[in-house]
């Protein structure tokens, strides 16, 4: 019998009786972030690392029964143990080791390897199977570096700034807005943020977590206080009412699918910019050969394509189907 199993709930320790992201309500689930594809309400116990816990609560609702470790601790259910290691998403977000008798899997939730000086970086666990997602697992996906992009981001928003507009910029509330506050120059102007990315920026300053300084977007607001700053929003808040209360402004997307051509055009936005909190081709590639794996299972993403590569590469690579999203989901309502 392998060690994890996936099963119509999610992905199953039988020895343990426990779950790692499960997509359907279970008894026990181990939690690898906060993002809502692999965090979902129903579960009797939760386990996450601790800087994920209070956006789990926030976002499931506080009376949940759930508890945290730091990475490198770790917990032995029925002799098989499990243990937290950064993946480099989003904050809090951790790889599960699982090892039994001397058998050693990893199942890598979503990760990436580029440290983006905010979340812990991605550290590479050694293992007989490695779990892992291609959400872009195409040859075309190939980041810049960070400090590339943000310059692009910068000179648009000065060039705004400039014109007396605001620059209004969408990412998803939690990982990519706070990747986006850090790495902007905030001495460009004043940096405003959607009420729903200032309610998660409150709950990680809460737990002493330093972010840049941010102003809450308020209805009472005058058109004339954002000419010239950066305005942080969810996709979701693109073409909405909420938008109305801006001067003139020109709108962009930090998202990884802005490598795909006429993404940008189908979103109506004036700029896109590629950042993504998933690794790209070279990064999957990366970290697979780190783990020094003997099998690859991949979940989520371009799963058919990748698998044949890795096959094609020597790594035996089965596919199993989940209900991970991905970056899928950045362009959808937050």
């Amino acid at each position: 019998m392998p060690l994890l199993q996936f099963t119509e709930k999610g992905i199953y320790c039988k020895r343990a009786n426990v779950y790692i992201d499960p997509w359907k309500p279970v008894d026990y689930a181990i939690i690898t972030h906060a993002h809502a594809d692999h965090s979902r309400w129903g579960n009797k116990f939760y386990l996450s690392h601790h800087l994920s816990k209070p956006i789990i609560q926030h976002r499931l609702g506080q009376d949940i029964s759930i508890e945290s470790m730091e990475y490198g601790e770790s917990r032995t259910i029925n002799g098989v143990n499990f243990s937290f290691y950064p993946a480099g998403h989003i904050i809090g977000s951790a790889q599960v080791r699982v090892e039994y008798k001397g058998e050693i899997w990893v199942a890598s939730g979503d990760y990436k390897l580029e440290d983006d000086g905010f979340c812990a970086p991605f550290e590479p666990v050694k293992c007989n199977v490695f779990i892992t997602e291609c959400t872009f697992g195409l040859p075309v996906f190939k980041w810049k570096p960070q400090a590339e992009v943000f310059a692009e981001i910068n000179a648009w928003w000065r060039k705004n700034k400039a014109e007396g507009k605001a620059t209004v910029l969408a990412g998803y509330s939690l990982g990519k807005a706070q990747r986006i506050l850090q790495g902007i120059d905030p001495s460009i102007g004043k940096v405003f943020n959607h009420g729903a990315i200032e309610k998660t920026n409150e709950i990680i300053r809460n737990m002493g977590v330093s972010l840049n300084e941010t102003i809450y977007v308020e209805p009472k607001m005058k058109k004339k206080d954002f000419e010239g700053s950066l305005i942080i929003a969810p996709p979701g808040a693109l073409g909405s009412s909420w938008q109305k209360k801006f001067p003139a402004y020109e709108v962009g997307m930090a998202s990884g699918w802005m490598k795909v051509r006429g993404t940008r055009r189908r979103e109506s936005l004036d700029r896109g910019f590629v950042l993504s909190d998933h690794a790209d081709w070279g990064g999957l590639n990366t970290a697979i050969k780190a783990t020094e794996c003997q099998k690859v299972i991949v979940t989520h993403g371009y799963t058919d394509i990748f698998s044949k590569w890795l096959n094609n590469q020597g790594i035996e690579t089965t596919v199993e189907s989940t209900e991970f999203e991905g970056e899928m989901n950045e362009t959808a309502n937050d």
